[in-house]
C-alpha cells in the first residue's frame, strides 16, 4: 500500500495540485467518479455490463480509489489502519453466527 500511495502522491505532488485536494472537493470527487462506475451499468443487465465494460469500470474504480487515497492524505489517515479498524466495528456489528448467508442489514438482524 505504501508504494501506490507514494505513486498517487508524487503524480499529484508533480503537477502541484495538492492545493486543490481539500477534503469537501476529494468527497465530492470520489461521489462524482462512483457515479461514473455506477453509470456503465445505466440500462443494461448487470451480466452483460460486465463483460462489455470491464476495462471502463477497472478505469472508474481505479479513480475512485485514486481520490479515497487523496482524501486519506488529505485528513492525515492511514489506509491501512483505518480499514483495519473498520474490519473491526463491522466484525462487531455483522457476527458471523448471525448474518452468515443473510444480506440483511445490523440493525435488521
Amino acid at each position: 500500500m505504501k508504494e501506490i500511495m507514494e505513486e498517487v502522491l508524487a503524480f499529484r505532488d508533480e503537477r502541484n495540485w495538492k492545493q486543490f485536494h481539500n477534503p469537501k472537493d476529494l468527497a465530492i470527487s470520489i461521489n462524482l467518479e462512483a457515479a461514473e462506475l455506477l453509470e456503465l451499468f445505466q440500462w443494461s443487465a448487470e451480466d452483460t455490463s460486465v463483460e462489455e465494460k470491464r476495462d471502463q469500470m477497472k478505469d472508474e474504480l481505479a479513480d475512485v480509489m485514486v481520490y479515497c487515497l487523496l482524501m486519506a492524505d488529505a485528513i492525515d489517515a492511514d489506509v491501512e489502519d483505518i480499514i483495519r479498524a473498520k474490519m473491526k466495528k463491522n466484525a462487531a456489528k455483522y457476527e458471523v453466527s448471525k448474518v452468515y448467508g443473510s444480506k440483511k442489514k445490523y440493525t435488521e438482524l
